[in-house]
């Protein structure tokens, strides 16, 4: 063979031909390029549309942030997805086929690195550290923001004080009752008074409402409750701001407008839903109406279209004007200076901002003659939010006002929709009956795109919410806040008493709909808390649904699907400790939940029932047969997983004599206590003592799994966390 070159070796004697292929099987493994080719081939015929999908990677390295635990994986995620991404497009270097695929993978890199970035340097810049214990102190400080809550019998105030150990600025959050009130104390006032300080509160059990973390991104070291009078330092300058001209406003809508349709008028003419009452606020989430109550969407283009239609008539008839510009530019302009206006009025929530932008794209798409409403208009309103906002990305607001929004869109794009609702020689009967039926739809969609979001943050799921939605929208959107406008004007000249009272009446109806929805049998459905992964799956499957085209939408159905099945065989815990050892609720014994506590009702006691699905009056284990209790302990048994649990539970902090105590340690399978217990008590399972609760936070106790779920597994290394 020596002196013979490649192509003088027969073909048969060459290393891969004939049985090589046989010999040597890695030849033939799947190349990356070919998986390529697929992908490509499949994003064109699915009609795939890459613009959303940067917002959607965006969020995902907010999401990263918040679900990892601490710096290093932080960085470690930045560092894998740039190693993924690079390596890959390393793979099709110089290919241009592939050079669309390879951009779109560095753009995927670029935003989801930029999103984790964007969320962690808005909590380095904005967090603030709690205070270290409970405290009650006098503060002196200068009223940053004033919040008028009459329903609650009080006034909410953010403060700024200067601590007076380290001399630290601080932001606190304080109630004063209303009779301690002065209408003196408002944005810019130096004032005076005592106050209980607490830090703010972590979630009491795994899943619940994290008070904390949105604390921290709002700046705020403490909560707490004034006592006493308050004493002005120093009065307010004379600007008061939108602030002042919002809360008298709503004064102003209340004085006309008395009873419970006064407060839900304010709270669309101003945003201030501090006069609703807990009943009526009650009434409307349970009936699917609360979104009405938020200034969001449907108002904000309630309040831009109204604009736009009236600024394009009125200025018609100026002809001059008419001649020389293009009337649709001129009245969107108006319109969008009337939502931006509206916006800031009502306080610029989250929801507001969002439906402020993606009504002034629509407009400057108008203006422009282009399409108005596309899944391109709601990526940006969303990208802008989270940049100036990233933390709101895991708030329920941002996720259900977008959820909303991307529903309509989705559907309406669709192609079955679109014929439906094409034009056709019609009677207007016929017309308005496809519109009617059109709105059904769009409100029974809504409802269940919407319906792993409440859950998820509110362990509740609604019912007849889609049909309330069918008659409340049009109702508010046409009548209700159009007749407000009217008033609110005509009051300038002294007359619009009439108006108010077709306002009220429409109004009435309103909370009529939501009392009589809401109690009806089976109108709302409490389920335990869901976990962050089925969540993810639930918004995977929905994310997949409504941004890709055609019939390759409904693969989003199988992961929502699952994460269903999944949901409905979620055990319920069977023991909830809060995270100050003091509150305890038994679930899985026959009938509502079982409670350390003697008292009937508490916000505790509610958070409890909640996480556990279960609704009903709670029985305190005094009363339960099945318990033994003491001034100081309760002694339980439960049976589960063909056996039984001893669970031993401290009810005081009063002296007990130790070898009694060591003794009942011993024969108890779970010890828990608001007290530090001392090492010598070891129960043959759990010791969820004041010691463990400080570093663990309120746990969830799965017996059948031999399980337990702690506040602290999903909290990491973040700023607002204060586990040892």
């Amino acid at each position: 063979m020596a002196g013979r070159t490649v192509t003088d070796i027969p073909v048969g004697d060459r290393p891969g031909d004939g049985d090589a292929a046989v010999q040597r099987p890695w030849r033939s493994r799947v190349k990356l390029s070919s998986i390529g080719a697929g992908i490509e081939k499949f994003l064109g015929q699915a009609g795939f549309d890459r613009g959303p999908w940067l917002t959607v990677f965006f969020a995902s390295g907010i999401a990263a942030w918040f679900a990892l635990a601490n710096p290093s994986q932080w960085i470690g995620a930045v560092f894998a997805v740039l190693l993924v991404t690079t390596g890959l497009r390393g793979l099709w270097h110089g290919r241009a086929d592939r050079a669309e695929t390879s951009l779109a993978l560095g753009a995927i890199a670029i935003v989801f690195v930029a999103g984790l970035a964007t969320v962690w340097a808005r909590s380095e810049m904005v967090g603030a550290t709690a205070i270290s214990r409970p405290q009650f102190t006098q503060v002196e400080a200068r009223v940053l923001a004033r919040e008028e809550q009459p329903a609650q019998q009080r006034v909410r105030l953010v403060l700024a004080m200067r601590d007076a150990d380290s001399g630290d600025a601080l932001k606190i959050r304080v109630n004063v009752p209303l009779d301690a009130d002065n209408a003196k104390i408002r944005e810019g006032a130096i004032i005076r008074l005592n106050v209980r300080l607490m830090p703010p509160a972590p979630p009491m059990v795994p899943g619940a409402y994290d008070f904390a973390r949105s604390a921290w991104f709002q700046g705020l070291s403490a909560t707490g409750s004034a006592s006493g009078d308050v004493e002005i330092i120093e009065p307010a300058g004379p600007s008061g701001g939108l602030a002042k001209l919002q809360r008298a406003l709503s004064r102003h809508v209340r004085s006309q407008l008395g009873g419970s349709s006064g407060t839900i008028a304010a709270a669309f003419a101003s945003g201030d839903r501090g006069a609703i009452s807990e009943d009526d606020e009650v009434a409307m989430r349970d009936a699917g109406l609360t979104h009405l109550l938020s200034i969001s969407g449907l108002h904000v283009s309630a309040v831009i279209a109204a604009a736009y239609m009236l600024a394009i008539r009125l200025l018609a008839l100026w002809q001059w004007l008419a001649l020389r510009v293009r009337l649709p530019v001129a009245a969107a302009a108006i319109a969008a200076l009337a939502g931006i206006g509206y916006t800031l009025l009502t306080g610029a929530e989250v929801p507001t901002v969002r439906s402020c932008v993606g009504a002034v794209l629509v407009l400057i798409a108008l203006a422009l003659g282009r399409e108005p409403l596309s899944l391109r208009m709601v990526a940006v309103a969303a990208m802008f939010v989270l940049l100036l906002w990233p933390e709101s990305l895991v708030g329920p607001s941002f996720q259900m006002s977008f959820a909303a929004v991307l529903v309509i869109i989705a559907l309406h794009n669709a192609a079955p929709v679109r014929a439906f609702l094409a034009p056709r020689e019609e009677s207007g009967l016929s017309r308005m009956g496809r519109r009617m039926i059109m709105l059904l739809v769009t409100g029974l969609a809504i409802e269940f795109a919407l319906m792993p979001i409440v859950m998820f943050h509110f362990h509740r799921a609604g019912i007849y919410g889609a049909f309330a939605n069918v008659i409340a929208i049009p109702l508010v959107t046409f009548l209700s806040m159009p007749l407000i406008a009217v008033a609110l004007f005509l009051d300038a000249f002294g007359i619009g008493a009439p108006v108010w009272w077709l306002a009220g009446k429409t109004l009435d109806l309103l909370l009529f709909i939501a009392h009589w929805t809401s109690g009806q049998p089976g109108a709302v459905r409490l389920m335990p808390e869901m976990g962050g992964g089925l969540f993810l799956v639930f918004i995977a499957g929905g994310l997949w649904l409504v941004l890709w085209k055609g019939r390759v939408r409904l693969l989003g159905l199988l992961p929502a699907g699952m994460a269903a099945l999944f949901l409905m065989g979620r055990p319920v815990p069977d023991i909830l400790v809060s995270g100050d050892g003091r509150h305890v609720g038994i679930a899985g014994e026959v009938g509502p939940m079982l409670t350390l506590r003697d008292r009937k009702s508490s916000y505790a006691q509610d958070n409890l029932m909640e996480m556990a699905g279960m609704s009903g009056d709670p029985i305190p284990l005094s009363q339960w047969p099945g318990a033994r209790c003491s001034p100081d302990f309760c002694v339980l048994r439960i049976h589960r997983a063909g056996r039984i649990w001893y669970v031993l539970m401290a009810k005081s902090r009063n002296f007990v004599e130790r070898d009694a105590l060591l003794d009942a340690c011993t024969q108890s399978d779970i010890v828990i206590a608001d007290r530090y217990l001392p090492a010598s008590c070891r129960p043959k399972w759990l010791k969820a003592d004041r010691n463990m609760l400080e570093r663990s936070g309120g746990l969830t106790i799965y017996l059948e799994d031999g399980r337990i779920d702690t506040v602290a597994d999903g909290q990491g290394q973040h700023g607002w966390w204060r586990g040892k």
